[in-house]
């Protein structure tokens, strides 16, 4: 399979992956630069961008996703039968292009989002959709991986985990590029 992606050999989380992820826009990025982020604006991502990267500080929801984490790749493993690890993408074409994914397969045929809050899970589990504010991370993905799909999963203990696949649109990946691109090259100026 021809991928439009490097991995970066980086363990998330780390100093080192920060700036790594600082250096660029990541699929977390993509819903703030859409106007989709109802917590953050596209003003504060810029100024981000322009001082020294820094750890986020994690609230109990973001700590409780983070534990969660691992034990919703193994289940989204045994119940698929696909293996995934969490990998950093970067574009070979846009080296500002970056994603730091929950879960690829080894061949990078597919990919997984995992989310483990309660407010997502209620919504996804309402509509059977994932909530509007994170098309553009899911999107953003699809686009540095080329993929035509990405599996989203809630998972949130003892609630049966929701998993649903978002399909490509290239309408919105080629809006989303634009703007992303725009945004990259403003910091640049």
């Amino acid at each position: 399979m021809n991928r439009s992606y490097t991995i970066v050999q980086l363990t998330q989380g780390t100093p080192e992956w920060l700036e790594w992820r600082h250096q660029g826009i990541g699929a977390s990025d993509a819903p703030v630069i859409m106007g989709e982020n109802p917590w953050k604006w596209v003003d504060q991502l810029r100024l981000e961008k322009q001082r020294p990267p820094r750890g986020t500080e994690q609230n109990e929801a973001m700590a409780t996703g983070t534990a969660l984490e691992p034990l919703a790749r193994a289940h989204y493993c045994e119940t698929t039968g696909i293996v995934v690890e969490p990998a950093c993408l970067q574009s070979t074409e846009h080296d500002w292009l970056r994603a730091s994914v929950d879960g690829i397969t080894s061949d990078g045929r597919r990919v997984v989002e995992i989310k483990c809050g309660e407010s997502v899970y209620r919504k996804t589990a309402s509509s059977r959709r994932a909530p509007g504010h994170y098309f553009g991370q899911l999107q953003h993905i699809l686009a540095v991986t080329g993929l035509p799909v990405i599996d989203f999963l809630c998972f949130l203990p003892p609630k049966p985990p929701l998993l649903l696949e978002v399909r490509r649109d290239d309408a919105y990946i080629q809006r989303m590029f634009a703007a992303e691109k725009a945004f990259w090259t403003g910091l640049k100026v």
